[in-house]
């Protein structure tokens, strides 16, 4: 055991691939019986108990019969990595056992018992498999700090299968082609840039099959797997996005049309970006922030058991007390405020408090002085030991505010009437009136705003959208100072009355098609 073991036992980053997904990978990557595979040089660097690996070399026995040359010869040319001794054992055992049916000899060079990521490895025409998913924080420092010194790609809180693209890239063969199952978080989120950029410079993504809601392992995991093909050519692809809902649809990819998009991986930021163009473009939608609202962030303290709480009332002064909304008042569309309160050491002009002019929060804080002085940014300035990670503005608390969860199953964007100070999980958008906040609420919920974000950012566990500030500032929404008084009036509507189908018939109706229509065709992900 590698990397210890995941909650419902099993090991981390082993999750074994069903057949059918196999059989598809080596189909669309041309490792098939039907061509001679003699010279093919093949790596799996992981290669499990050999959900690859069983398939591979019966393809280059059936292949061997078909344009008669040396089976035994040929597989000189495979090689199968894997780091876990036990794992090993069950590798060899049932390839072992296959060989012998075929008459064959095992190769002693065929199952290499190491680190494929450190191993000197030749190299190669097709590389193929599933590698391990193990999230940053269970990889082992000294191994962090060994793969960061060889692959710039591993980089912020990486997950391992980072470093194993990153390889498996480096030892291709000029016209060699990779195809990893593997998570898709890296196609948007911040640690799987220097990758994309990485491929986008040197290498042509072939396509991206997404299986994100399907089943492709032999457990049930919250994997977000997708199947990623790239090649080492000179030749740029059209790189294509197809997004299936069912492991069935594999059979026959070219039946789903509808589901296929291009990526532009020219963009290393995001390669789902959506460009816009035009006067058409200027004249309809914008961003949020050019249309003079602010979207911020709520507070974090460093020591919210100390700093936030339901009983502060007979503890501190009244005055430095300040309701707080976080994401768990936040549940099934509904606003349920826990009735906690932030205690605030800040002064209205933005300095701390002096502490002798307030008996009983100096009595209070003397208290949680030990836990309070551990904190980073009291060592930074022990003068201020009890000050809050990020400066508190009572100010906020009174305005009119849309509040977004960052992690959210909600299908309702509450608007706080300047009630609550909100938490470090919940983002904000406040800087027009009520009026104004409520059609760009109405907007917010709309599926034409949800399906920007589906592109922008990566879901999480359950398919909840994340309401992250770098992707709320990217929207482009209508310019709600130009929305009619008639649809503003019935937006106003749909929205007290939680009505989000109406919502969606009037995002779309023709009274803003023009955005709508500029939208479709500005992005760059348009439908092949």
């Amino acid at each position: 055991m590698i990397y210890g073991n995941r909650s419902n036992g099993n090991q981390h980053g082993l999750v074994l691939t069903k057949p059918l997904v196999v059989e598809k990978m080596l189909d669309r990557i041309g490792y098939v019986p039907t061509i001679d595979l003699s010279k093919k040089r093949v790596i799996e660097p992981a290669a499990g108990d050999g959900a690859f690996a069983i398939p591979i070399i019966e393809r280059l026995f059936e292949s061997s019969v078909n344009f008669n040359f040396s089976f035994q010869e040929s597989l000189k040319n495979i090689t199968f990595y894997e780091i876990d001794n036990q794992m090993t054992g069950l590798l060899s055992a049932r390839i072992n056992k296959l060989l012998i049916d075929l008459s064959v000899n095992l190769p002693a060079e065929l199952i290499r018992t190491e680190d494929y990521l450190l191993a000197d490895v030749n190299p190669c025409d097709i590389i193929v498999g599933n590698p391990p998913y193990v999230r940053h924080e269970n990889i082992p420092d000294s191994k962090k700090k060994l793969y960061r010194s060889y692959f710039k790609t591993f980089t912020h809180r990486s997950d391992l299968y980072i470093a194993f693209y990153e390889k498996s890239l480096l030892v291709l063969k000029q016209d060699g082609i990779l195809s990893f199952i593997c998570s898709n978080r890296w196609l948007k989120n911040q640690y799987g840039f220097s990758l994309r950029k990485l491929i986008g410079q040197n290498f042509s993504l072939n396509e991206v099959i997404d299986l994100e809601g399907t089943c492709p392992f032999e457990e049930d995991v919250l994997a977000y797997p997708a199947i990623t093909t790239i090649s080492k050519s000179d030749e740029k692809v059209t790189p294509k996005y197809i997004k299936i809902k069912n492991i069935e649809e594999l059979k026959d990819l070219e039946m789903y049309p509808s589901s296929t998009r291009v990526l532009n991986t020219q963009i290393a930021r995001n390669w789902f970006s959506i460009s816009y163009a035009g006067e058409g473009c200027e004249k309809h939608i914008d961003t949020i922030e050019n249309q003079g609202f602010k979207i911020g962030i709520g507070v974090a303290t460093g020591a919210d058991k100390f700093y936030i709480n339901e009983n502060f009332r007979n503890m501190v002064e009244n005055e430095l007390l300040l309701p707080i909304l976080t994401s768990k008042d936040l549940r099934g569309n509904k606003l349920n405020w826990s009735g906690k309160y932030l205690l605030n050491p800040f002064a209205e002009n933005g300095d701390l408090i002096n502490l002798n002019h307030f008996p009983k929060a100096k009595n209070y804080f003397n208290n949680c002085k030990e836990e309070l002085i551990k904190r980073h940014i009291a060592k930074k300035d022990p003068n201020k030991w009890y000050k809050t990670i990020d400066r508190i503005s009572p100010a906020l608390l009174t305005k009119d505010k849309i509040i977004l969860p960052d992690i959210s199953g909600n299908s309702y964007l509450f608007i706080d009437k300047g009630h609550y100070y909100p938490h470090h999980n919940l983002y904000y958008i406040t800087g027009r009136s009520y009026e104004k906040l409520v059609l760009l609420a109405s907007t917010l919920m709309s599926e034409f705003v949800r399906n920007q974000l589906d592109e922008l950012g990566n879901k999480m566990n359950g398919g909840y959208i994340r309401w992250q500030s770098q992707n709320i500032k990217k929207l482009r929404v209508p310019i709600i100072d130009s929305i009619p008084s008639d649809l503003a009036r019935k937006l106003h509507q749909a929205y007290h009355l939680k009505d989000y189908q109406e919502i969606n018939r009037l995002i779309n109706s023709d009274s803003i098609s023009n955005f709508k229509a500029t939208f479709v065709q500005a992005t760059l992900f348009d439908k092949i």
